[in-house]
């Protein structure tokens, strides 16, 4: 068994997630990393490689693309070949390399928002416009509007679309028919889709599953780049090493080439990590998912109960958006900030009105900050 309830004070240790409010009484749920240590078995991998002594330049260890490949076959259903993947440092290089040897002149870069907010700088990376077509939500659930999307397709020369599947800020796991439609449009109209699938470890909900929209069929898997990585999962977010998988060769060596003085290499421990994670096969996973459901039920409850504030169910990701229009706050992020909770604000993500919640922390550290969502939305309603 896994010690999830374990608390491990991460203040003081340069922590991004805790060390940004040092000195004030404050709860992080912002950024997306987990509270819980790495897993024992990854942990024992990255001190073995550390007794060796020697953190020179590495290259991708022999088996690893092999061990991607067979992961995502299980986990998504799609089996690119070893030769198909470049390693990167990061999924966010990948997205913006991705996006820059795609880009043509006079073209645009298009997107479904709100959306995890390196996707909406990209554009200006690459020189493309930025169109953002926003997510209807269809009853509970966040939906791609497929006939907006097509027609800016049509009249926007789109030259790429940025996937989040599963979707960040919204948890969505997409369907196989949705993504089956986003692929339709997408061929007809020669628009690439990069493809971020950091969070598809992380589907918590049993209903669902995590599709690889490149597992579709042979043509839209020529037509993607697919991004992935396991430091979301395991919680190696500081030990960045993630995937890219292109199959047309030409736009490979473009990427490849559009790579080589522009990122840095990985580094050893980055790669041990990323090994010991693909070929864990413990019950981890299973395990981190079940704890994530129950504090995604605690934080429905509470949301349920307090008036102005609704979310939607989470599928994947350990990520909720909570929709506090009705409580009109000027700055959403700065209202909860002052009452010692630290959410991330929605407008950066393309949804004002909205925060992002990351319930991947202790049960009880949750509460805490449950209680403080409670009260912070008691005092907006106090003060309108």
């Amino acid at each position: 068994m896994f010690d999830f309830d374990q608390i491990i004070d991460r203040r003081g240790t340069a922590a991004k997630k805790w060390d940004k409010f040092a000195g004030r009484d404050m709860l992080p749920f912002w950024i997306a990393d987990m509270d819980f240590p790495t897993p024992p078995d990854v942990q024992a991998a990255l001190q073995a490689r550390l007794d060796h002594g020697i953190l020179g330049y590495a290259q991708t260890p022999d088996g690893l693309s092999e061990q991607v490949a067979e992961w995502l076959a299980n986990n998504g259903g799609y089996r690119p070949r070893a030769e198909h993947m470049i390693w990167l440092p990061g999924v966010v290089p990948g997205l913006n390399l991705a996006a820059i040897v795609l880009a043509r002149s006079g073209g645009a870069v298009a997107m479904a928002t709100p959306v995890y907010y390196p996707f909406r700088s990209t554009p200006q990376v690459c020189n493309q416009r930025s169109v953002e077509v926003p997510l209807v939500l269809n009853g509970a659930r966040w939906e791609m509007d497929f006939a907006r999307l097509e027609a800016a397709f049509a009249a926007e020369s789109v030259t790429s679309f940025l996937l989040s599947n599963p979707q960040n800020p919204t948890g969505r796991a997409y369907t196989r028919e949705e993504l089956t439609r986003l692929a339709e449009i997408a061929l007809r109209h020669d628009v690439w889709i990069i493809s971020d699938e950091i969070h598809s470890p992380l589907v918590i909900d049993e209903r669902c599953e995590h599709i690889s929209i490149a597992g579709l069929d042979p043509e839209i898997a020529r037509r993607t780049v697919t991004l992935h990585a396991m430091t979301k999962a395991y919680n190696l977010a500081g030990l960045n090493a993630a995937v890219a998988v292109i199959e047309d060769d030409a736009v490979r060596q473009r990427f490849a080439d559009a790579r080589e003085g522009l990122v840095s290499l990985i580094s050893p421990l980055a790669f041990t990590g990323a090994q010991a994670a693909y070929g864990d096969s413990s019950d981890y996973l299973p395990q981190l998912r079940r704890y994530l459901q129950r504090n995604h039920a605690a934080l429905n409850q509470c949301v349920a109960g307090i008036e102005g504030v609704t979310t939607t169910p989470v599928e994947a990701t350990y990520l909720s958006w909570l929709d506090v229009r009705e409580l009109e706050l000027a700055a959403p992020g700065e209202h909860f900030e002052a009452h010692g909770l630290a959410l991330s604000d929605g407008a950066e993500f393309g949804g004002p009105g909205f925060v992002r919640f990351n319930f991947a922390a202790p049960a009880s550290v949750v509460a805490q900050g449950l209680a403080r969502l409670q009260r912070a939305c008691d005092a907006a309603q106090t003060a309108a």
